[in-house]
Parts: structure tokens; C-alpha cells; sequence
């Protein structure tokens, strides 16, 4: 899926689309914003703008992580961090990304501790990259939620002009 949506989807666009390919964005809701997250991480300067509802951010500390990484990448645990928001911003080379998150105040998933957005927060104010989060009261983890800020998520796209 990562070689999908980081290689294939963009030249099926510019193929099919009059697009420029220098000013893209991604999106992604849980563990779509845990993709969207490590595809603008893992191509610097690939993205102008990446945002995430819900996103699983610390994967490699979380159950659901480690039971599909051991699944997908085996137990090296090594390994896995190459597909982990938290520890690919650590190395992130510069802080030309803009990252949007959302999150669900109420959301099981995160008082389960299964989605550790602190960790990113953490980890990218570390490395002066900057991260809009917002907790979002009376919000859970449905599509209910996306759908009450979308717009606030195409406004990101304003970076795409600039």
C-alpha cells in the first residue's frame, strides 16, 4: 500500500489530471493518518501539507502496532520504526512540513492508549517541526468527526498554492 499511494496514485493523477506534482498534500483518518503521516515523512519535500484524523502515531508502543508489524515486518523491532510517525520525525532532514491533526476528545481508541498522539507532539516540537493538534471535545473516532472539520482540512490545502 505505502509504494501504491507514495508512487503509483501520484503519476496515475499527473497522467490523467492537470496537476503539479510539486505541490501535493495527504490525508488520512486512524490508521489512514498513521499512512498519511509516514508517506509525507518518509519523502521529504515530497508534501507541502500532510493531515491526519485520529492518526496511530507511536505504532511501535501501541497492541495494534505490534501485533501488525510482527504480522507485516517480523519481530525486529528495528525494523519497524521505519514505519513509525513518531520515530520517522525524529529524523526528519528540515521543518518544511506542515502537519494538521485532529482528535477526538472522546475517542476509546485514545483513552485506550492506542494512538499516542503525545508522543508525535513531542517528538516534532523536538525537531521545531510544526504540528496544529487540536483536541476536539464531544468528538469520537467516527466519520461523524471527519465530517464535522473537513473543511478545516481543505483549507490546509492552502499550502498547495504557495
Amino acid at each position: 500500500m505505502y509504494s501504491y499511494v507514495s508512487e503509483e496514485l501520484p503519476q496515475l493523477i499527473n497522467a490523467n489530471f492537470p496537476v503539479e506534482l510539486q505541490r501535493m498534500s495527504i490525508f488520512g483518518h486512524s490508521v489512514g493518518g498513521h499512512g498519511a503521516l509516514i508517506c509525507a515523512l518518509k519523502n521529504p519535500g515530497k508534501h507541502k501539507s500532510v493531515s491526519a484524523f485520529a492518526p496511530i502515531c507511536n505504532p511501535v508502543l501501541c497492541p495494534w502496532g505490534k501485533k501488525a508489524f510482527r504480522g507485516y515486518l517480523g519481530t525486529d523491532q528495528n525494523r519497524w520504526k521505519a514505519y513509525d510517525a513518531t520515530h520517522l520525525v525524529e529524523s526528519y532532514p528540515d521543518s518544511q512540513l506542515d502537519i494538521l491533526t485532529d482528535q477526538g476528545k472522546d475517542d476509546q481508541f485514545l483513552l485506550d492508549g492506542k494512538l499516542l498522539p503525545d508522543n508525535f507532539i513531542s517528538a516534532s516540537e523536538e525537531k521545531k517541526i510544526p504540528v496544529v493538534f487540536r483536541l476536539q471535545e464531544g468528538c469520537d473516532h467516527s466519520y461523524y468527526f471527519i465530517a464535522t472539520s473537513i473543511a478545516d482540512y481543505i483549507s490546509h490545502a492552502e499550502y498547495l498554492n504557495a
